[in-house]
């Protein structure tokens, strides 16, 4: 199935780095859940945030808790993965934005099986610690 990916511009960026980073959310999740969403896009919320919306996450067992009504326990189970996976997120949105990440946000909506990867990044320029060399407590 194809993935559809909807970009737009923020502050002259151009607009295939945001498709490039809705493509490496896809390569992440296909990694980490076995599939990946089949709609994708990335946004700019202001000059330092940026939104990921992934759509049809849910892989077959996760169908399966969301069917038995069990959807605390697919939320926990799937953002034990993502923060397990921090570094990978953050390091892929600082390779194509050239700027390190503040704080790494993942969320999800199992009724609507919608999910949000959402990046606040340091200024440019910024020279301390990204959010991946941070303690993960």
């Amino acid at each position: 199935m194809a993935v559809e990916t909807r970009d737009l511009d923020h502050d002259g960026a151009p607009q295939h780095t945001l498709s490039a980073i809705s493509n490496e959310m896809v390569r992440l999740y296909k990694e980490q859940f076995g599939r990946g969403p089949t709609k994708t896009r990335t946004n700019w919320a202001g000059s330092d945030v940026l939104v990921v919306t992934l759509e049809e996450t849910l892989t077959p067992a996760e169908r399966t808790l969301k069917r038995i009504g069990k959807h605390q326990e697919l939320r926990d189970l799937r953002m034990l993965f993502q923060y397990a996976e921090t570094a990978a997120f953050c390091e892929a949105v600082e390779r194509l934005t050239g700027r390190k990440v503040r704080a790494f946000i993942s969320g999800m909506d199992t009724v609507a099986d919608l999910a949000t990867e959402m990046f606040v990044l340091h200024p440019s320029g910024y020279d301390g610690p990204s959010r991946s060399e941070l303690s993960h407590d």
